[in-house]
């Protein structure tokens, strides 16, 4: 009988432990560099990490505590299409940026506040959402129109 409640006990406490334990189970991105190139010609490197996969797409920078101040996220939706994302479990402010298939900005939403599930929806069909630590795109001055180089967005 102990033996019996003591695998109850066990199976109890995995049980109550897996969700916390799944949220911490972090899923890869690769790295690559990308370039925003402003209206006047100033140009923007970062180091990004890309979001494809439904997985990468679902956890984006949820769960982190911080971001190198030239990194980002860039979401990858494939094609163009309407997008709305939110801030839940996110613990960082982000700007993110709405970009077309050919890498202008459509549209900017500036620091987002963490934790909200307020929903923050493209101005239009977009291929991508570039997201950037909060205050980033007024800082330096990045604003709609402007171009993202990246290898996912055509050259046109």
């Amino acid at each position: 009988m102990v033996r019996v409640l003591h695998r109850l006990m066990l199976l109890l406490v995995l049980v109550a432990v897996q969700p916390m334990g799944a949220a911490l189970a972090q899923v890869q991105f690769p790295q690559t560099p990308l370039q925003v190139i402003a209206a006047d010609g100033r140009r923007h490197d970062f180091t990004v990490e890309v979001a494809s996969s439904a997985d990468q797409l679902a956890q984006g920078l949820m769960y982190r505590t911080k971001l190198a101040a030239a990194a980002g996220m860039l979401f990858d939706f494939g094609a163009p299409r309407s997008v709305a994302m939110w801030m839940k479990n996110t613990l960082i402010p982000l700007d993110m940026l709405f970009i077309t298939d050919n890498g202008r900005i459509a549209g900017i939403s500036q620091r987002a506040v963490p934790h909200s599930t307020v929903t923050i929806s493209s101005p239009g069909d977009v291929k991508a959402v570039l997201e950037l630590n909060g205050g980033t795109a007024s800082r330096l001055g990045i604003k709609v129109g402007d171009r993202v180089v990246h290898p996912i967005f055509s050259s046109h």
